[in-house]
């Protein structure tokens, strides 16, 4: 059993592994999960500037993502809406209806022009790994100039734990990023493209939650026109939602007409008597017109799990950003520093006929070192030493090149290179402004290329979420019969109010026991019930409540007047103290009662009035008060109706 025990608690902890890192929570480096960073590793490598069917790109993903083509074409198709790493061409569905995109092999797509700027392709600066099988190689992730993980957000589910990032809109972002750099102060704010209304206040910087509200027309009081989209809604949802609530007899309409293209226009008619200021608070209270949604910013992040805020990745990646701009800049030098090699070795090896010293040479070995020691007395000249790959450069150079070489061509080259690392040396020492030119540039390459993607669209208010309780029209007769049912769906009895599906109701029957509960559809509660009202603070603290009872050791009577502060739901409560006889209950503020004394010799006087308003109110814990030293029999209260309602 160890062994089975232990078998099971190594794969669980594989497979929540796998699931956390390898497919439900996004890498925070490029934003993208494994099936996302596949896709545009495949689309680079097909990129030859023509549109590709997108069933030929899920094909191509798979060698690279082998769990089927229906999660590939589902990854891409939402990555292409994002409208950052994809151009589409076709019918990729409508974000506003809730339609669904054409079969792969009716669509096409290429890399959007910009992809390639903000994710990092180079090898040399990304790191590649084998695939599954070991045949290709795929980005572990890529470098992202941009915070991606913030401009097209994040939905995922693993085991025990999960995520949920809001998309921010561009160019927020970007001048978020540029006032990081500058040590300004910066604040952002989610944004989607449906638009609607969100409050924030309690947003906790991307670990709390929204409320989003749809954008209502209201000009024509006998119509609501939804203009704007709840986030993570669309037209047909919505519709769903508005149906389900009038056939619950939720809302008043008389019809809805649906007519969302390329943006939200959703009209609701309005019957005769019912106006827009009616309805509203309904529409929010019982439609996904208004929604709340929780929000989680967990990444991984240096191969862990890590919840962050979007402050943190801002500064994230204002830090990376330098450091990829280093490392591309000396990459460059690198690489501009031997070609720079390249062109002096051609220089001096065309101008000073070194290449006349190996015409008598026999042997490789002895070429070599014809050509190495023909440098010497340029050694001055020469950026490093020569090497064997020098050589070996510099003897494949055409005969006809050689008498053909252009002396004047070769220094503006070498000019131009001298100048570029000049350049780059100047930049190295300027790394943050670097990256602030870039932010700007990438900001005027996306105004040029989409426009659309600049501007905000998601509307900030400060609002509160619609209770449903205060929304509910109170129209349904809570009812209670002779055999002591009580509930909505009670036939014959007596009504005792009129309440709502919502609400919430507190009971103190005949023996002394309460309790709060929900409206009950029927609930046998006792027969005979003292108390019923709406278990609301304000409305019970009103209730004076006595209560007579006694010991059954001593048969000695007391009383005990007091209100209910507090209660739990669905929890039976007793207003006497344990172990006694509930005499009688009363909610009335002045009665008067009798009590019936046990019959002894030579005592005359067995019954005693008393007049409830003598004794005060106490807490609701005290013990109560005796009546009298003797022991009762009974108890007459006068004008014994009981109240309910109170």
């Amino acid at each position: 059993m160890a062994f089975v025990k232990n078998l099971f608690d190594k794969n669980f902890i594989e497979y929540a592994s796998y699931v956390i890192r390898d497919r439900a929570i996004p890498d925070l480096e490029d934003g993208l999960k494994p099936v996302q960073r596949r896709i545009m590793h495949t689309l680079f490598e097909v990129n030859d500037g023509l549109f590709q069917k997108v069933q030929f790109v899920v094909g191509r993903t798979m060698k690279y993502h082998p769990h089927g083509d229906a999660s590939i074409y589902g990854a891409l198709v939402n990555l292409a809406n994002k409208e950052i790493f994809i151009e589409k061409q076709g019918n990729f569905g409508n974000k506003y209806t809730g339609d669904g995109a054409s079969a792969g092999r009716y669509i096409e797509c290429r890399v959007h022009p910009l992809a390639k700027e903000f994710l990092v392709t180079n090898k040399a600066i990304t790191h590649y790994v084998p695939n599954y099988d070991g045949r290709d190689l795929e980005p572990e992730v890529y470098r992202s100039k941009l915070p991606v993980t913030l401009l097209i957000g994040a939905e995922g589910i693993a085991v025990g734990m999960s995520t949920k990032i809001l998309p921010y809109n561009l160019k927020e972002v970007l001048d978020a990023e540029i006032k990081c750099l500058k040590g300004e102060k910066f604040k952002i704010l989610p944004d989607v493209s449906t638009g609607g209304l969100i409050d924030v206040s309690n947003y906790n910087d991307g670990n709390g939650k929204i409320v989003t509200r749809a954008k209502f027309d209201t000009s024509d009081e006998k119509k609501i026109v939804i203009t704007e989209l709840p986030l993570d809604t669309n037209a047909k949802g919505l519709l769903e939602s508005i149906d389900s609530a009038y056939k619950a007899g939720k809302i008043k309409i008389s019809s809805v007409d649906n007519f969302t293209t390329d943006h939200c226009n959703i009209e609701n008619r309005l019957p005769r008597g019912v106006y827009t200021k009616d309805v509203i608070d309904s529409l929010y209270a019982y439609t996904d017109c208004e929604k709340t949604i929780a929000c989680s910013m967990l990444v991984i992040k240096d191969n862990m799990p890590v919840t962050m805020t979007a402050t943190e990745i801002i500064k994230y990646y204002a830090q990376k950003l330098t450091a990829i701009i280093k490392d591309e800049l000396e990459f460059e030098k690198a690489k501009l520093t031997d070609e720079l090699h390249l062109r002096t070795l051609e220089r001096i090896f065309v101008e000073e006929r070194i290449y006349k010293e190996i015409e008598n040479k026999r042997t490789a070995e002895t070429v070599a070192k014809a050509v190495k020691d023909g440098f010497k007395p340029f050694k001055a000249e020469l950026i490093r030493e020569v090497n064997d790959d020098d050589v070996e450069h510099l003897l494949q150079i055409p005969i006809r090149r050689i008498s053909l070489f252009d002396i004047q061509k070769n220094r503006e080259q070498v000019k131009a290179i001298t100048d570029r690392l000049k350049e780059i040396n100047r930049r190295l020492k300027q790394l943050t402004l670097c990256a602030i030119e870039y932010l700007g540039e990438m900001a005027a390459k996306f105004q040029k290329i989409a426009p659309e993607l600049l501007q905000r669209h998601t509307t900030v208010a400060k609002f509160d979420a619609t209770d449903v309780r205060e929304v509910a029209r109170q129209d349904i007769s809570l009812r209670y019969d002779d055999k002591g049912y009580l509930g909505i769906n009670v036939s014959g009895g007596t009504e005792i109010k009129k309440v709502s599906p919502y609400d919430r109701i507190l009971v103190m029957r005949r023996n002394g026991m309460y309790s709060a509960f929900d409206v009950p559809q029927k609930m046998f509660i006792d027969k005979g019930i003292v108390y019923c009202d709406f278990a609301e603070k304000d409305v019970v603290s009103k209730t004076l409540f006595t209560v007579i009872f006694r010991d059954p050791k001593t048969k000695y009577a007391f009383i005990k007047r007091c209100r209910i502060p507090s209660w739990i739901l669905n929890r039976d409560y007793f207003i006497a103290p344990d172990g006694m006889e509930v005499l009688h209950v009363d909610t009335r503020e002045k009665f008067t009662f009798t009590l019936k004394y046990e019959k002894k010799p030579r005592v005359k006087i067995l019954e005693e009035k008393f007049n409830a308003k003598d004794f005060e109110e106490k807490g609701l814990k005290t013990q109560g008060v005796r009546l009298a030293a003797r022991e009762v029999e009974g108890i007459v209260v006068e004008k014994n109706q009981l109240e309910l309602g109170i």
